[in-house]
């Protein structure tokens, strides 16, 4: 797959065309009247700048790693401060405001849009002022600024897309957003090591950085919020029909999810695949710099796009069989990223331990089975948690998967390197790369847990909301 075939998919493959005519799509969404005229085109224009967002999101989370290895050189760090710097301070605020701001998102007095928006416009104003960081500290600091503004995007954004997409295509459209993440880590990689080797590391902060801005106010223009769309008398009606049914408070909402296996077994396997994803992220580029000898250009252009387009096709490869299998069995769901978790490990094992052209080919295999469990995962939340819960549940879920995996992943394997560096010298990454490669078995043996559950309680949800209604 290219990423000129793929940019060209359109989001309306999340519907089918006797849906688009039909207006059937409409029934299970807030979508207001007053639009039914074009929805195709609501939707389009809805689901493609959320994914521009999410790519944002990543461009500016993940630039860092490429350009670890010279701020390094120029603020005096060593690996263990990297680690923190990508990591855990970043995850400790990302994940701290993440439940409180998807509560908000929740109250249906919200406009998620306007959170988006808002949140896109601190994250990125940060991301330009690390480019003037004169220490570690003031690194830190402008991270966990980052941090402030990115923990207001992925669940306003599930829930946005939960109010405007049928829950038979919810799938796609959730494997469409997470697109973001592959694309924008290839950017944030491309941009961060071409811009790094040509102009510095600071200029490549603030050229990623002053966009997002502009971004912000575009998406402010163009998407509406669903809750407040139409004429005044269908949003009133809308809002009074939302405020009629009862809200879930934070105590109830934890409640409904620690009840689910399958949502605490899939979000343990996701928190273990971010820790494994986000740990190589950064160090998978080091290792490239100091094992291989490639320049930063030279680590964007071939392990960031190679990684990136492999990324692009695990995450739709995912969507696809959500709502190809798992539709039909359950069970499909989660077994597809336990299969693709634990094929990763010979993999790495293969591509740490050859030449850089086996490597580079291994690690981007690797990035795109690590990519199928994003939309399983998160759709399972759609289906499994009732509407009022979900923008907190998918909180929840990112509370851990980044606190285990944003937090500590970078971190630990940087603590690890260190450790090693007095018996294996400059191969202490790799070393502490073979450890990540045969982590795959953890979340492979979690999501293969949930899968024995996810029937049963689909079911379950079945029963219950056919007793309600």
């Amino acid at each position: 797959m290219t990423a000129s075939s793929f940019l060209n998919i359109r989001p309306a493959y999340c519907f089918n065309r006797n849906d688009l005519k039909s207006g059937s799509f409409m029934s299970p969404t807030l979508l207001p009247p007053g639009t039914a005229a074009d929805p195709q085109q609501r939707v389009r224009v809805t689901l493609w700048l959320l994914l521009i967002v999410n790519a944002f999101n990543f461009v500016d989370r993940q630039i860092v790693n490429i350009l670890a290895e010279p701020i390094k050189n120029d603020l005096g760090l060593n690996d263990t401060q990297i680690g923190l710097m990508t990591g855990l301070a970043f995850a400790v605020v990302y994940t701290s405001l993440g439940i409180p701001i998807a509560r908000w998102a929740d109250n249906p007095k919200s406009n998620r849009v306007g959170i988006i928006a808002g949140s896109l416009a601190i994250w990125s104003g940060m991301t330009a002022i690390c480019g003037v960081a004169q220490n570690f500290w003031q690194m830190l600091l402008a991270r966990i600024g980052v941090g402030i503004g990115e923990a207001g995007c992925t669940p306003a954004s599930h829930s946005l897309i939960g109010d405007t997409v049928p829950p038979e295509k919810r799938g796609s459209a959730i494997a469409f957003f997470g697109l973001g993440i592959p694309i924008g880590s290839l950017f944030g990689m491309v941009i961060g090591g071409v811009l790094a080797d040509a102009v510095g590391w600071r200029i490549a902060f603030m050229a990623v950085g002053v966009p997002g801005v502009i971004l912000a106010l575009l998406l402010w223009f163009l998407v509406k919020e669903p809750r407040k769309d139409g004429t005044l008398a269908e949003a009133a009606a809308r809002l009074k029909q939302s405020q009629a049914a009862p809200r879930a408070s934070i105590r109830e909402t934890i409640a409904e999810v620690l009840s689910s296996k399958v949502f605490i077994y899939a979000t343990l396997g996701a928190s273990f695949v971010a820790f494994l994803g986000y740990g190589k992220g950064v160090w998978n580029g080091i290792f490239l710099i100091r094992t291989h000898g490639l320049s930063l250009t030279e680590v964007g252009l071939l392990y960031g796009v190679s990684a990136g387009l492999g990324g692009v096709a695990g995450t739709w490869l995912g969507g696809w069989t959500s709502d190809k299998f798992g539709i039909r069995k359950p069970v499909h769901y989660m077994l597809a990223p336990a299969v693709a978790m634990l094929l990763t490990v010979p993999i790495l094992l293969i591509g740490y331990a050859g030449p850089v052209w086996v490597a580079i080919p291994m690690l981007c295999l690797s990035a795109a089975l690590s990519g199928v469990y994003y939309a399983p995962t998160f759709g399972c939340v759609q289906l499994l948690i009732s509407p009022a819960s979900r923008a907190v549940a998918v909180s929840l879920m990112l509370f851990t998967l980044n606190l285990i995996g944003l937090g500590l992943g970078p971190l630990l394997f940087g603590i690890l390197s260190d450790l090693l560096a007095p018996m294996a010298g400059s191969e202490s990454v790799r070393w502490s790369l073979y450890v990540a490669g045969c982590m795959g078995v953890i979340p492979a043996v979690l999501y293969w847990l949930a899968s024995k559950n996810i029937g049963r309680e689909l079911n379950e949800k079945a029963a219950r909301d056919t007793a309600l209604s």
